[in-house]
């Protein structure tokens, strides 16, 4: 089974970058000519903090949005191409594929640099095959500890596997010279993989700019375990300043190669063809500067935006959608100062896990998932869109995102469906009653039961609990909240800590069979949060991963969209609409669809900021 399960958890209230444009409440800016009126610097606030900038061992969408900025891949997709399109990065063309769909050949461009840093000796150090080769290496490390060794693994790399069973299995270390058969530098421009079994989709994983992207050796080396605080590739920007959880600030890369902005919109999308018109040959990246804080709390990152501290606000906070974009159009005291908006059906999710090794919510007994069964029929999901959301999100069905392949729009399940004298009688049935007559019911052998739900310090968060408490109260079942920062939470939940937890999760590819790999039993602990193992979901997926698209292949999609449902070690939310807002001087802004890097794409003239 081969997966590119990059697909990052995030934040619950978060919505992903992903596109596919609803409304345009305003026109774009007319062509200008660039003007040197001082720097073009582009300002705007993450909501969660940032957890490291080594491609290797991070999977949250805060930090990848960075490091898609500074690292590149072999491939990446066009910026306004609607559907997205694959197109080489630092590939000089497109793969040599064998029929088989086993062997996948790339050829890197010459030429291509890493930026300037002290750990190169003062070397203007291009950018060789090796360097994929040795990146790739570094996620079965086992000293690395990267949260996508299965992902990576799951590639089936001939020979990756038995490369770091001896290291786990042996006294010495990871052996990065050892050759592997089926990932070898040709030359010193040539890239080969050798897979173990078909993958007609492998080209998608080396379009990830943030995770799968070329490495220097010599680089990791220099800075050892401090790595993730001195990032060095071959993209747009450089690193020039970070205080963590507070600035994160990008600079233009000096030593960037000559790359000249280029899209290439669909011949009806005017739009897209008009951004183009504007910015079709310029030298990117655009900017000069991106410095982004972190601002955690919904009111002061709204109002930083609208005080104009900020050009950008990316998913405006939703208890400010209907003084931000009423009727998905821009309020007419902003768009009387020129802002602008747009709102998004992303392919993203909101979902609560339930860990499975969990002595309460976890198992496959008939009355554990009759427990998890009950849990999601008490939630009330429209309330939810309502009320935290502000209408701005669609429920969901199955665990498969909007726009991607196995998505069905009139599949229909009961992940949706909010009905509490169900859930009671499941309860009742299965043994969960109150048997003190405290109020609150007790597990079948009358132990107390407690829903622990994890959650963060934010006002959003406060939101989704109180209506969790809500909504538990009514079907009887005590709830507890823990309390901590983002970043603490993910942590916590891979190690299996933690017992539920809202998230939201973002695509990082066309195929929805990523996000199936959250119940995929191998990637326990690692994508699949939940700790979910079913024989027969894994047999599915495995079968999903060797065919190509077509009626054989979404009929699978059926059946484990089914499984998952049933057996419920995740209970499904909504699917979200984004509103983004930008102020005058602000140009050539698209949601991407399934990657992150963007802000090599955009300009900001400064003199029609300051205007």
């Amino acid at each position: 089974m081969k997966r590119r399960d990059a697909i990052a958890w995030t934040a619950a209230s978060l919505a992903a970058p992903l596109g596919g444009s609803l409304a345009q409440a305003q026109p774009q800016p007319a062509a200008r000519p660039q003007a040197d009126a001082g720097p073009r610097v582009l300002r705007y606030a993450f909501q969660v903090a940032e957890t490291s900038f080594d491609p290797a061992r991070i999977n949250d969408s805060y930090s990848r949005t960075v490091t898609a900025h500074l690292f590149e891949s072999l491939y990446t997709y066009d910026h306004l191409a609607r559907p997205p399109k694959i197109v080489p990065l630092t590939a000089a063309a497109m793969p040599e594929v064998s029929s088989d769909f086993r062997t996948w050949t790339f050829r890197v461009q010459p030429g291509i640099h890493f930026a300037d840093d002290p750990a190169l000796k003062g070397v203007k150090r291009e950018l060789v095959a090796e360097d994929f080769v040795y990146a790739i290496k570094r996620f079965v490390d086992p000293a690395v500890k990267s949260p996508l060794t299965a992902s990576v693994e799951n590639w089936k790399v001939r020979g990756l596997a038995v490369l770091r069973k001896a290291a786990l299995d042996g006294p010495q270390p990871f052996d990065y010279d050892r050759p592997v058969e089926g990932l070898r530098a040709l030359d010193r421009y040539t890239l080969q993989f050798q897979l173990e079994e078909a993958d007609p989709r492998f080209i998608e994983n080396m379009a990830i700019s943030d995770l799968f992207c070329a490495v220097a050796r010599e680089v990791v080396d220099f800075y050892g375990d401090k790595i993730g605080e001195h990032p060095v590739g071959t993209g747009p920007f450089r690193l020039a300043s970070w205080r963590r959880s507070s600035q994160i600030v990008l600079e233009r890369n000096p030593g960037y190669r000559e790359r000249l902005w280029d899209a290439q919109p669909a011949a009806d999308d005017a739009e897209g063809q008009a951004i183009a018109a504007r910015l079709r040959g310029r030298r990117v990246p655009l900017l000069d500067r991106v410095e982004v804080a972190i601002i955690e709390e919904s009111q002061p990152r709204w109002l930083s935006f609208v005080n104009g501290e900020y050009d950008f606000v990316e998913r405006v906070p939703p208890e400010f959608i209907n003084v931000a974009m009423p009727g998905r159009q821009v309020a007419p005291n902003l768009a009387k100062k020129g802002a602008r908006g747009v709102v998004t059906l992303v392919s993203d999710i909101v979902l609560t896990y339930f860990n499975m090794d969990d002595p309460v919510v976890g198992g496959l007994e008939p009355h554990k998932v009759a427990l998890r069964r009950a849990i999601s029929l008490g939630v009330d999901i429209e309330r939810e869109i309502r009320l935290l959301r502000r209408g701005m999100a669609i429920p969901a069905q199955s665990p498969v995102m909007p726009h991607l392949s196995g998505y069905d729009p009139k599949f229909k399940s009961e992940a949706s469906d909010y009905d509490p004298a169900r859930a009671k009688a499941l309860l009742d049935l299965h043994g969960y009653v109150d048997r003190n007559g405290d109020g609150w019911r007790e597990q079948p052998d009358g132990s107390p039961l407690v829903l622990n739900i994890s959650t963060q310090p934010d006002q959003t968060s406060r939101q989704q609990n109180e209506l969790w408490q809500r909504n538990m109260n009514v079907i009887g079942l005590r709830v507890a909240f823990r309390t901590a920062k983002w970043p603490e939470n993910l942590k916590a939940a891979r190690a299996g800590q933690l017992q539920m937890w809202g998230v939201a999760s973002a695509a990082s590819g066309g195929d929805g069979q990523g996000m199936l790999t959250r119940y995929y039993g191998p990637q326990a602990g690692n994508q699949n949060l939940a700790r979910f193992k079913l024989p027969a979901f894994d047999a599915i997926h495995d079968q999903m991963s060797e065919l190509a698209d077509g009626p054989e292949r979404l009929a699978l999609f059926d059946q484990a969209k089914r499984l998952a449902i049933a057996y419920m070690p995740y209970k499904l939310h909504c699917h979200r609409f984004v509103a983004d807002m930008m102020w005058p001087g602000m140009d050539g802004y698209r949601r991407p669809v399934y990657w992150n890097e963007w802000w090599h794409m955009v300009d900001m003239d400064p003199a029609v900021r300051r205007a």
